[in-house]
């Protein structure tokens, strides 16, 4: 979506993703090593964590909140959050070991470092220049389908 802004037209993204009312952080979770996703909602420059989704219904333990569980038809694990929590801007550690990526549109946007770790800040803005890739596994189609 081509929005204008003072400097001209520009795309609604995240971290330079672009996005279309909602995104997820994709991530292999560290101790159950299982393709896992939060999922977000964009309104305005803010956005909303509504649901945890794994392959795993351990992740969903792990996290320890409230909130409605499903499976999907692939066989994932969905928990929409109780309460879900809405952000400005969020501070993520990320490493090469849980591969955090931004899941958005059909296309991927990576996180991590290539080694060690590294501190990111989501934030929603308008980008002139987007960026991403087709995406890989562990997020395949089936996968992103099933996330958002």
């Amino acid at each position: 979506m081509a929005l204008g802004s003072g400097g001209g037209a520009g795309r609604l993204t995240v971290n330079g993703l672009p996005v279309a009312g909602g995104f997820a952080i994709g991530y292999v979770h560290s101790v159950y090593r299982a393709p896992s996703a939060e999922v977000f909602t964009v309104e305005g420059r803010r956005f909303t964590m509504r649901a945890i989704v794994s392959a795993s219904e351990n992740v969903l333990d792990y996290y320890a909140v409230a909130g409605g569980r499903s499976r999907t038809p692939a066989g994932l694990w969905v928990l929409r959050l109780a309460r879900p929590a809405t952000y400005d801007e969020l501070s993520l550690l990320t490493t090469s070991i849980g591969r955090r990526t931004l899941l958005a549109g059909g296309r991927c946007l990576p996180l991590y470092p290539a080694t060690g770790a590294a501190e990111v800040w989501l934030t929603v803005r308008l980008t002139p220049d987007v960026h991403g890739e087709p995406c890989r596994p562990p997020y395949n189609q089936s996968f992103l389908l099933n996330t958002m």
